[in-house]
């Protein structure tokens, strides 16, 4: 570890290994190499002078990386693509004439961060489908547990904590459904040339467009893609990125709601995330348990919601073809998005599988506002043995208002069904009065809700995506 130099927390303390691996220099100089390849085939086969030597030099150097040599490289000649080029043409010296043959730094640049985003994207949709998976068994679980709900973080109509969960669960499908439409309409930049004009291709082809558009069509889809974008700058459109990075902050919405809600949870000590036996809260109050996986889930999630705003002005500020001032900003913006909502998705999985539920403090939360809640109720069966509704609604009135007092005033417990069971006026008795205040009877549909939930959306996305995992050692990936 080289303690003198800065280490990026992401790296050090968050993303999973998986997601470093995609934004590894490994992968992305590798991919540049396959990329060359890829070029470098497509154009033999439509009838290029480029040997099977240097084809075959090319495939057996392809994971051949000397990054020292190629960082030698770079400082002699101040671009990094260039660099690479000779690197290869050491690994590869019957290709030496052939590399990068007609094509520029963004070929190489845009088409591999294309490829990443690709490759980032199916991981986060991955790890959505995770955490959609622990908490629909968790939703499972406890969709008849009734639970106090809230309205501006005030007491409101039960719900159950399963029926809670669902709300967590729909924002997380949505994402997925965005994700796959992302994935589904990312294209490929192509051989597109210095400005998007293919001049150099058609040069090399000799004024044949078709075999120009033969060749953009062929590396894309050696490259795993089946279409490209259709014009182009000397890059493509910056727009992507920010639709793409608009996607992930979509999801860190979501998973910072989550965290949110886990938090104020906490706090009432109805739902806990999991606590390690030496875990230790505070260093200064032995007895703390914070929510501090919530916490971190909402200050990545943040950075994540933060980073989408760094594409919209890349996209709005290119001037005509291109201007540079995108690479150094999307160097750190991209992959900071992508590792930062991995952090925030590891986390969530990680919590929601082992969510820890109070049923007592559950029930004891809602007991002490329920009566409140069942005063119609109560008002409606006084009124069926006789009573007159108007007078009936003015003594529950004082009674509540009586009752409320006590609470606040001498913090003791609600005391409103022994109020109204000593009022002759209701004709209740204790015993019926507790027996209208069974929470199932406030929860509605919640259970139901739940199950059919459960049963006629989340079933039918999970099958859908039940092998859409990303195998980061998949051959497709290394084309």
């Amino acid at each position: 570890m080289d303690l003198d130099r800065y280490m990026h927390p992401l790296s050090d303390r968050y993303a999973s290994r998986e997601m470093q691996k995609i934004f590894s220099p490994a992968r992305r100089f590798g991919t540049w190499r396959r990329l060359w390849i890829a070029l470098a085939e497509s154009e033999a086969e439509l009838g290029l002078d480029i040997s099977d030597e240097a084809l075959e030099q090319m495939r057996a150097a392809v994971d051949k990386l000397d990054l020292d040599k190629a960082a030698e490289y770079e400082k002699r000649f101040r671009h990094d693509v260039m660099a690479h080029v000779h690197l290869f043409g050491d690994d590869a010296p019957a290709a030496k004439g052939i590399i990068h043959l007609g094509a520029t730094s963004a070929f190489i640049g845009d088409n591999t961060d294309l490829i990443l985003h690709r490759d980032a994207l199916e991981l986060i949709r991955a790890r959505l489908i995770r955490c959609v998976e622990a908490l629909t068994e968790f939703a499972r679980e406890h969709a008849s547990l009734a639970t106090l709900g809230y309205t501006h973080f005030q007491p409101a109509q039960p719900t159950t904590v399963g029926k809670r969960a669902t709300l967590w669960i729909q924002d997380l499908l949505l994402d997925i459904e965005e994700l796959d439409h992302r994935i589904e309409v990312l294209r490929f930049r192509g051989v597109r040339g210095t400005t998007g004009t293919q001049a150099s291709f058609l040069e090399l082809f000799e004024g044949d467009h078709d075999k120009v558009d033969a060749l953009d069509l062929a590396v894309g889809q050696r490259m795993g893609f089946e279409s490209t974008y259709p014009v182009s700058g000397q890059t493509y459109t910056r727009k992507v990125d920010y639709a793409v990075q608009a996607s992930l902050a979509g999801a860190a919405a979501s998973v910072s709601k989550i965290g949110h809600d886990l938090r104020i949870l906490a706090n009432l000590r109805e739902v806990e995330e999991p606590f390690e036996a030496e875990q230790i809260g505070s260093s200064a109050m032995p007895y703390k348990r914070n929510p501090m996986r919530a916490e971190r889930i909402c200050a990545l999630a943040r950075h994540v919601i933060t980073l989408s705003i760094d594409p919209a002005f890349t996209a709005a500020t290119q001037w005509l073809e291109r201007t540079l001032d995108d690479s150094a900003n999307r160097r750190v913006s991209v992959p900071d998005a992508f590792l930062a909502l991995d952090g925030c998705l590891v986390l969530l999985e990680n919590v929601a599988r082992r969510l820890i539920v109070n049923p007592e403090v559950v029930r004891r939360n809602l007991a002490e506002h329920l009566p409140f809640m069942a005063t119609e109720t109560i008002l409606m069966h006084a009124v069926s043995r006789g009573g007159d509704r108007q007078v009936l609604h003015e003594s529950i009135r004082q009674h509540s208002m009586a009752a409320a007092r006590r609470m606040k005033e001498e913090g003791a417990d609600a005391d409103l069904l022994d109020r109204i069971a000593g009022d002759d006026s209701f004709g209740l008795r204790a015993d019926e009065l507790q027996e209208m205040v069974d929470p199932m009877r406030f929860v509605g549909r919640a259970p139901s809700q739940v199950e059919r939930f459960i049963e006629c959306i989340v079933n039918p996305v999970l099958e859908k995506h039940r092998s859409n995992t990303l195998n980061l050692d998949d051959p497709k990936l290394h084309v």
